[in-house]
């Protein structure tokens, strides 16, 4: 691992970024898993998979999280507000789209 400032080449650059994506896409493949178990809690439970006040929720914890560490919080919102449709369109296929509607 090298930092940025220790990237003399474009092959040093690509390496390092090609590194971070792969444990980007990892920690995706965690976080799935983590959106299957909830799909099965709350089939359990009779929850629908969209609950809109908790998906302000997490776009205001990574908001805050964005800023905090220096990344543009209106980026970070606009990618996780599609990781988040995506969470629940998998979702969806364990509860159905025509599921409970939202709880609180």
């Amino acid at each position: 691992m090298k930092r940025p400032e220790d990237c003399e080449t474009m092959q040093d650059v690509r390496a390092e970024i090609d590194r971070l994506d792969a444990a980007l896409v990892g920690l995706l493949v965690e976080r799935a898993g983590y959106i299957d178990r909830a799909a099965v809690v709350k089939s359990g439970v009779g929850w629908p998979a969209r609950i809109d006040a908790r998906v302000e929720q997490v776009v205001a914890n990574v908001r805050a999280e964005a800023a905090a560490q220096g990344l543009a919080p209106d980026l970070a919102e606009m990618l996780w507000r599609q990781l988040i449709d995506w969470s629940i369109a998998r979702e969806e296929t364990v509860l159905g789209a025509t599921g409970p509607k939202e709880t609180r």
